[in-house]
């Protein structure tokens, strides 16, 4: 399950998608028309500046706007920056792999083997999908 973080951005970042590329919109409209806490919704976009997601403009008529066109931007990208892993085991991810301490092997172990299969399966989704999809 992802986190109402993850998914407060995706839906602030999709509302973005939807305005003219460079316009910047406002944190507080995007709070009202999405149903987000403004406070919540100005630490996420935050975090979205820092990794270079969307861009702010500050005074009279700013706001934030996307650094790239939404079709370049895909949900994975978004998922790892807000949520972390998108797999939900650490010996099965691509990006944070942990190795696990209670199995004898991931080769034998039945739990990697599914969980490897559920990780390729969401991939395949959220890589192939972009904020212009939303």
């Amino acid at each position: 399950m992802i986190s109402k973080k993850t998914k407060y951005g995706l839906k602030a970042l999709g509302y973005l998608a939807k305005t003219p590329p460079g316009e910047p919109i406002s944190t507080a409209e995007i709070a009202k028309n999405e149903n987000i806490s403004p406070k919540f919704l100005e630490s996420i976009l935050a975090e979205l500046k820092k990794q270079g997601i969307i861009a702010s403009k500050k005074g009279k008529g700013g706001g934030c706007y996307l650094m790239k066109p939404s079709k370049e931007i895909s949900i994975a990208s978004v998922i790892r920056i807000l949520e972390g892993p998108i797999a939900w085991l650490p010996c099965v991810s691509l990006n944070y792999y942990e190795k696990c301490t209670d199995c004898a092997s991931e080769e034998s172990c039945s739990v990697h083997s599914m969980f490897e299969k559920v990780r390729d399966n969401i991939l395949e989704i959220v890589e192939n999908q972009t904020l212009a999809d939303l």
